[in-house]
This record gives C-alpha cells, sequence and structure tokens, in this order.
C-alpha cells in the first residue's frame, strides 16, 4: 500500500536549514513512515517520529492513506507551542 507524504512550511524550512546529511536522514525516516520509532501524541490527533535528536510531528489521514508532515525540530524545541 503506497502512502503520500506532505510537508507543512514549518515542516519544509526547517529541512532547508538542515545540512545534506541530516535533511536526507530525516527524509528518509519520513519515507518508512509509518515504520520507525513512532509514539502517539497525548491529547492530540498526532504521532511523532524520532529521528537521533530530532522529532517529527505528523498527522495521519487513514481515509487517503497521506502523512501529512506537520514540523520538525530538536528534541528540546518541537514540543514547546
Amino acid at each position: 500500500m503506497g502512502y503520500k507524504v506532505s510537508y507543512r512550511k514549518a515542516a519544509i524550512k526547517f529541512l532547508d536549514a538542515q545540512n545534506n546529511d541530516t535533511r536526507r536522514r530525516i527524509m528518509d525516516a519520513v519515507d518508512k513512515l509509518p515504520d520507525g520509532d513512532v509514539k502517539s501524541l497525548t491529547g492530540r490527533n498526532a504521532y511523532r517520529l524520532r529521528v537521533g535528536q530530532f522529532r517529527v510531528i505528523y498527522e495521519f489521514d487513514g481515509i487517503n492513506n497521506e502523512f501529512d508532515i506537520v514540523t520538525i525540530a530538536s528534541r528540546g524545541d518541537v514540543y514547546k507551542k
């Protein structure tokens, strides 16, 4: 089953600021969703994917089989609102 992945503006901005190795590592991990170190976020209809020191926050649309990458940030910053 194929999944579609879309990135929101904040996630794209974060990826653009990273070096090529980091960007590739994060995008490879996203491409392997729903596999990986994934946990459901409490109080939100969202999930987090751990990629080393970075966290990828995403939502999943089961009807369209689409992962919506909301934001990407370092572990200490990603949960702050």
